[in-house]
């Protein structure tokens, strides 16, 4: 859970400014303690009153924006930030805080950060932050404390853990050296105002020990460092007690570890009635409670109840930003909500949710609803472009209602029969979807589930990604797949891949989920590359497809199942460009010898702290006809090699292959596709009876492979359409 951070109180620029008269100090001073017991109007009079005295000073002028933001209930958020930006125009800062060695602007620069903060402008907070933390040692220490508990929220909501352990360590060390020098009667380097200070600090450091517990465990969870999180998770529960807080937190420690179940207990066990709301928290629980439950149940397999559990917390959501004011609305984001609220609305990282479920369960319209909801604001995400164009892949299937659904279907190649007597005539169905233009007259830019839209997200996402140059300087002692989608696995070494101050060079940004490491940039880039072809084969775009498909074999460390489909895509589009022979070299059976996906079989990401973002891994969603071994994947190659053979017209080929691949399947598993491939033959070789006799049965007869006619002279036939188009894995 986020801390909410506060604004700097102006108690040390009144009070304290070098030079002040006692006149000065002492309206200060009234100033100050009325804004302490909320007389903000009189406090106002006092800072005016010493504006008078001193016109000079701009930190007066900080201090009546802040104490002006605290009148208005703060809801001023984008005023104050406009203030805070004259404030440092005017005393020569730059907007990227340089020159910082004037100690006296540091709460100017801290309120900026807060204000980032709130406005979930977490890059130019941390930049603020981190420049302030290399002035911390003339700080006050609770200023000080401040300013590091602000950088380890900032690094844990930027997913730089290995940071904030560490910024956690030297708080610490600090704690620690502060205990001592307080018992012995030394000196500390921060305090020169006596052990009365000390002596605060240290009361200070006892009573933010559980709030440091709370962010190991978070940044050891975003690390999937099993051990040091349990360890930490056990203080937690010490000093917390049963609270809410660290309920969540121990229920995303064993939803990580896959104990689900207990998950859920952990989770219906916090009594979130008691929480305090989001004006003094920042969160919304309720709405934590049912993604984190919704969260679950997607790593259970469970997609229909975590669709249900996302809903309640869509409406707990909008619930929440009624009672705030309508916080949904860009246009009114910064004004009329409480700036400690802002951060209270979770709509778009619940909408993504939703649309990862919706897409699971086969009702890929709903989720793009959903997802294109959240690409306006998670656009830099390449993932998310991917699960766009998903969506617009199993939309435009072309299948049956029942298929469309995501339900079992039985297909047949009889579409229906009309007539009857010598004028019955049997209508095959078109086993073929390629080559359609799904939305004519429209522009391809119009947000819209159709392949042209799936085409712009695709390239989306390929131009999100990082060229290949950046990607190859591996980390040798990285362990392989080590994050893969959404839960990725949990490893106690996962800190084996992080340097200091490179994290930015080893991930990419894929909010509101976890940063993407190296070799899931590269998975993910692979996937990319094979529905691209796949898009590009049902536009009838044969040589994009075919530069995406030879693209997308030349990956390195390529899962078998997604080379197996960069040979059919290659193969599909050679044919259509009329080059057989090529394509028959992609379809030689021994280029499958695995069809396993890999790395990419887990389908649960932590996308934050509260493990709140099933993101999905680069997987298939319910493919019903993807073969299962490389027996069927191979079987599946000496159909379509059939098929190009008689594009050829080499027939007695396209029956060996047809003959061999049958002989590997039982007849149930006979693809339609294949079944016409052989009443094709039969026809070529003036065996109508027995073509008809396989169309009936459904099925390819043994008979079929023995009787061969060299002597026909039919009418040719038009050839076979080619059958290569599998969904994408």
């Amino acid at each position: 859970m986020a801390e909410n951070q506060e604004l700097a109180n102006p108690k040390r620029d009144s009070q304290s400014s070098p030079g002040a008269t006692s006149r000065e100090k002492e309206v200060a001073a009234s100033a100050y303690e009325a804004f302490l017991v909320g007389k903000y109007d009189e406090s106002l009079k006092q800072l005016e009153a010493l504006q008078e005295l001193n016109k000079d000073d701009y930190k007066i002028s900080m201090n009546k924006a802040v104490v002006q933001f605290y009148r208005s209930g703060q809801t001023t958020t984008g005023g104050l930030k406009q203030a805070l930006v004259a404030m440092k125009n005017q005393v020569h800062t730059s907007a990227d805080v340089d020159g910082l060695d004037d100690v006296e602007n540091s709460l100017l620069s801290y309120n900026q950060a807060i204000v980032h903060y709130h406005m979930r402008q977490f890059s130019d907070a941390v930049a603020i932050a981190e420049r302030l933390y290399q002035f911390l040692e003339p700080f006050e220490e609770k200023f000080a404390l401040a300013v590091c508990f602000l950088l380890v929220d900032l690094y844990l909501l930027t997913f730089r853990p290995e940071k904030a352990v560490h910024l956690l360590a030297v708080l610490d060390k600090l704690s620690v050296q502060g205990s001592n020098k307080n018992g012995k009667g030394e000196n500390n380097n921060w305090n020169k105002d006596g052990s009365s200070q000390r002596s605060e600090f240290t009361a200070v450091m006892e009573a933010a020990k559980s709030k440091m517990h709370q962010y190991k465990v978070r940044a050891y969870i975003q690390m999937k460092s099993s051990k040091a999180c349990k360890r930490e998770i056990k203080s937690v529960m010490n000093t917390a007690g049963n609270s809410a807080p660290s309920l969540f937190l121990k229920s995303n420690f064993e939803y990580l570890r896959g104990n689900y179940r207990k998950a859920v207990k952990l989770l219906n066990s916090s009594n979130i009635a008691e929480h305090p709301g989001p004006i003094k928290t920042g969160e919304c629980v309720r709405c934590m409670f049912w993604n984190n439950l919704g969260c679950i149940h997607f790593a259970m397999g469970k997609h229909n109840l975590g669709v249900f559990y996302f809903k309640k917390a869509l409406q707990e959501n909008e619930h929440t930003c009624a009672q705030l004011g309508d916080c949904s609305n860009a246009a009114k984001r910064f004004t009329g909500i409480p700036m400690c609220a802002l951060l209270a609305n979770k709509r778009y990282e619940l909408l993504y949710n939703c649309g990862i479920q919706l897409l699971h369960i086969g009702r890929p319209l709903a989720a793009f609803e959903c997802l294109m909801e959240a690409v306006q604001v998670y656009h830099s995400n390449p993932r998310l472009w991917l699960r766009l164009a998903e969506c617009c892949v199993s939309a435009n299937k072309g299948g049956s209602e029942q298929e469309s659904k995501g339900l079992p279907c039985k297909k047949g190649i009889v579409q229906s029969v009309v007539g009857q007597g010598y004028h019955r005539k049997i209508i095959l169905a078109s086993q073929s979807t390629q080559n359609t233009i799904y939305s004519e007259g429209q522009s391809a830019a119009i947000p819209v589930a159709s392949m042209e839209f799936a085409a712009i997200c695709l390239r989306n996402a390929l131009l999100l990604l990082p060229e290949h140059h950046q990607q190859e300087a591996p980390a040798e002692n990285c362990p392989k797949g080590s994050q893969s989608g959404a839960t990725e696995t949990a490893s106690d070494t996962s800190d084996a891949c992080s340097g200091k101050g490179q994290e930015a060079d080893k991930f990419l940004s894929a909010a509101p989920s976890s940063p993407l490491r190296k070799q899931e940039v590269e998975n993910l880039r692979c996937s990319i590359l094979a529905c691209s072809a796949y898009v590009a084969l049902a536009l009838g775009d044969n040589l994009m497809a075919l530069n995406h498909a030879e693209k997308l074999l030349h990956q390195t460390k390529l899962s078998g199942s997604l080379k197996f489909l960069g040979h059919l895509y290659a193969a599909e589009a050679l044919i259509s460009l009329d080059r057989i022979s090529d394509a028959i070299a992609h379809l030689n059976p021994e280029n499958v010898s695995d069809v396993s996906v890999g790395v990419l079989t887990n389908e649960q990401d932590q996308g934050s702290d509260k493990g709140d973002e099933p993101v999905e891994s680069s997987g298939r969603h319910a493919l019903t006809c993807y073969p299962s071994s490389v027996t069927s994947a191979r079987t599946m190659m000496l159909f379509n090699l059939g098929s190009a053979y008689c594009l050829r017209s080499e027939y007695d080929k396209a029956r060996k292959c047809l003959h061999q691949a049958a002989c590997m399947l039982s007849t149930k598993d006979v693809p339609p596709e294949a079944i016409l491939l052989g009443v094709y033959l039969e026809l070529q070789n003036g065996n109508t009876q027995l073509a008809l006799q396989i169309i009936k049965r459904n099925q390819l007869l043994p008979v079929a492979f023995q009787r061969v006619s060299p002597d026909s002279r039919k009418k040719p036939v038009q050839p076979p359409p080619s059958f290569t188009q599998v969904q994408r894995k």
